[in-house]
């Protein structure tokens, strides 16, 4: 699709004034672009997001030779416009200001308190403009003792218990291959924002929101940290192994890994039959799950002997049709060749001005039946929009914008 489709989103005429980078507020304010809000990605002239320039990857040119877009950036900043502005002049500070007064949110991820010094906290605007929903994603929130501390995904994960989850039982702790706690943080600052415009809706007043990276890594610790607090034991490293439920991990077949999910003992009795193995359901040290949980030791290593003797697709195909649950471990390659994936639609194809050919971006996964998404701007270059914003949002003339260039506001 191109980047002249027509908006269709269900959040169509909202306005964000986004001022986010990296990853966690993009993320969220890309979801909101896709819904159909009107998307301002304010940058530094010159220099822009930092992830433009975190790759390779990048995108090509027309003559074949990398742009300063890297795959990073491509993939939480879609369906914005990117304006150029130094809002630390006081030129660039005014026309941000008269931007705010014509935005439904602003979505800031600088260090809780960096922006006051510019008068751009929430606690100075929201007297100017009490229904502007303000919300402010951090490392560690606007209260307590690392409240002047940055925040990093990588930190996080650490700090926040998920690695004491994630790794081989016996070896070192991993963190997850993406930016598990950007990317959740981002998802419940766009749930609170759609929260506080429904609200808005009912009170006419606006809000602050202030999500922080290592309370949201804290709440996805979910059934794992509810563990801890009802049971007062702190769960151990696990590998691919599940604490209360067995078997279910990857196994490794002839040619590759799979998941076997056995999450109930018709299924494990299913699974035996099938394998051969009918026995195993019988015996009452595996009859029954909490059997197999307390003789996990047992029952794994005869489960992985009876898996590897066959290839992987041997174990799919025949489990699926008894109801066990049973999947690849696909490399991304399989993930978007999977035919599910791409009956979904997954990839969208958009227009990209430094390129010939459309270049490949991961859809959104929302499915409206009314008020369906869009993809209306593939991730703008630095400072792509700055002109039409200027012109057409503050009735700038081209020699004020000339001036505002030479002067490096915009």
């Amino acid at each position: 699709m191109t980047a002249d489709a027509e908006n269709t989103g269900p959040l169509k005429g909202i306005r964000v004034f986004d001022m986010s980078r990296i990853l966690a507020g993009p993320s969220a304010t890309q979801i909101l672009g896709d819904m159909g809000a009107d998307v301002l990605k304010i940058e530094k002239p010159g220099q822009g997001d930092d992830t433009r320039t975190w790759g390779p990857p990048f995108v090509k040119d027309r003559a074949g030779h990398d742009t300063r877009e890297s795959a990073y950036y491509l993939s939480c900043n879609r369906n914005k416009r990117s304006l150029a502005l130094d809002f630390t002049k006081p030129e660039g500070l005014a026309l941000a200001k008269k931007l705010i007064g014509q935005s439904d949110i602003l979505f800031e991820n600088y260090k809780a308190g960096s922006l006051a010094k510019y008068g751009l906290s929430y606690e100075q605007l929201k007297e100017e403009f009490p229904k502007l929903i303000y919300c402010s994603l951090t490392g560690f929130g606007h209260d307590g003792p690392y409240k002047d501390l940055a925040g990093y995904d990588f930190l996080i994960q650490g700090m926040g218990g998920i690695m004491s989850l994630t790794g081989p039982a016996d070896g070192m702790p991993y963190k997850i291959g993406v930016a598990y706690a950007d990317l959740f943080a981002g998802l419940y600052a766009l749930n609170a924002i759609l929260a506080a415009l429904y609200s808005r809706e009912k009170t006419g007043k606006g809000q602050f929101i202030d999500v922080s990276l290592l309370d949201v890594q804290v709440a996805t610790l979910s059934n794992a940290g509810q563990y801890y607090l009802t049971g007062g034991k702190v769960t151990p490293r696990m590998g691919n192994a599940h604490p209360t439920i067995v078997p279910y991990e990857a196994f490794a077949a002839s040619d590759g890994y799979i998941i076997l999910a056995v999450g109930n003992d018709k299924q494990f009795r299913a699974f035996c039959d099938f394998a051969g193995k009918p026995a195993l359901a019988e015996d009452p040290r595996f009859s029954g799950n909490s059997d197999r949980v307390r003789n996990r030791a047992e029952i794994v290593p005869l489960v992985r002997e009876i898996i590897a003797r066959h290839p992987r697709q041997y174990w799919i195909e025949n489990l699926e049709k008894r109801g066990v649950p049973c999947g690849p471990v696909n490399d991304l390659a399989q993930v978007f060749a999977n035919p599910q994936v791409q009956a979904r639609r997954m990839v969208t194809q958009m227009d990209h001005p430094q390129s010939d050919a459309p270049i490949d971006l991961i859809s959104s996964p929302l499915r409206f039946s009314e008020t369906p998404v869009s993809y209306r701007h593939a991730p703008p270059v630095l400072g792509a929009d700055t002109d039409d914003i200027l012109t057409t949002r503050l009735n700038l003339s081209p020699d004020d914008i000339e001036t505002l260039r030479q002067k490096g506001v915009v």
